[in-house]
């Protein structure tokens, strides 16, 4: 990645030009940058910003100049302006920041969806969370918790675990120090997970079905040690009938009605104090680089922000 001066973008008749404030920084970032999402090159990183408008196309009647306004899902955010299609763009409410709103869209969105419609998990239910005091997974955490699930979490590290349980997890380990698998088992009894959320992808997901009972589901949403190999879906049945979603945001934000409910709900969580942002990590966007190899490293925890 290399720092460029471009023009300040014009919209097109059904975009906006947001001056931003703050920019989120999210592994789908690493991803474009190395290939795994395709992007025509060159291109100007970051799927997650937020500010204020400065300019509308003709045809944009929801939003105006001034209003402030965050986005996900949509390439260029990590720039001092952007030109995003209307209909992508998310009003932000009184008593959400900024910075907050740039924190929880994508993060804050995708534990929503996993939660509470990729599998919506209830009262009682034994969960695990990989990579639990990461961005998505603090939050992840935070939204069983809140639901009455209980959460088993994986993390790296003593502070890792801290914020893990800080965030509502019932059992940490740590699996640098224990296998996981055999702990899990043993936290247990041996019944089995309803649910596996598994960011972390080629060094879990074997282990990970191997801990879910009969019909419980795999939800691999990222790869951050890499690849899952192929998968003959006849292990499925073999390990109990279980099922494998791998989802991604866009399909859960794909009409503007959803996305405003699913935003709504994240902003809604934020102001009522049930959803606390843990934004650790703020680089200068020229920085940009940095912020990536330390979350790549695993340096980081909570969420990362660029400011223009």
């Amino acid at each position: 990645m290399e720092l460029a001066d471009l023009p300040v973008p014009q919209p097109k008749a059904n975009e906006a030009v947001v001056k931003l404030v703050t920019s989120g920084v999210n592994f789908i970032d690493v991803y474009v940058r190395e290939g795994r999402y395709k992007a025509p090159l060159p291109l100007i990183p970051g799927q997650e910003g937020a500010g204020a408008v400065t300019a509308i196309g003709a045809e944009v009647k929801s939003i105006k100049p001034g209003d402030r306004v965050a986005w996900t899902s949509v390439l260029g955010s990590y720039a001092e302006y952007a030109a995003v299609p209307a209909d992508r763009l998310v009003p932000i409410p009184q008593g959400v920041s900024e910075q907050q709103a740039a924190a929880a869209m994508l993060q804050g969105m995708t534990a929503h969806y996993l939660s509470h419609d990729t599998y919506p998990l209830k009262r009682g239910e034994t969960v695990l969370v990989h990579a639990a005091a990461g961005g998505v997974g603090l939050l992840i955490t935070q939204m069983a918790h809140n639901i009455g699930a209980r959460v088993i979490a994986t993390v790296s590290t003593e502070e890792k675990a801290k914020l893990a349980g800080e965030a509502g997890a019932d059992d940490v380990i740590l699996y640098t120090q224990t296998d996981f698998e055999a702990e899990t088992k043993r936290l247990t009894g041996g019944k089995g997970l309803s649910v596996v959320y598994d960011s972390v992808g080629k060094t879990t997901f074997e282990k990970g079905l191997n801990l879910l009972h009969p019909r419980g589901v795999m939800v691999l949403f990222g790869g951050s040690s890499g690849a899952v190999p192929p998968l003959d879906p006849m292990v499925l049945a073999q390990k109990g009938s279980l099922y494998l979603t791998r989802p991604t945001l866009v399909a859960y934000i794909a009409t503007r009605e959803e996305l405003l409910a699913r935003a709504g709900a994240v902003f809604g969580m934020i102001s009522a104090g049930k959803l606390k942002l843990r934004i650790q990590h703020t680089y200068p966007l020229a920085e940009a680089r940095r912020a990536h190899q330390e979350l790549e490293a695993r340096k980081t925890t909570g969420k990362l922000l660029l400011i223009p």
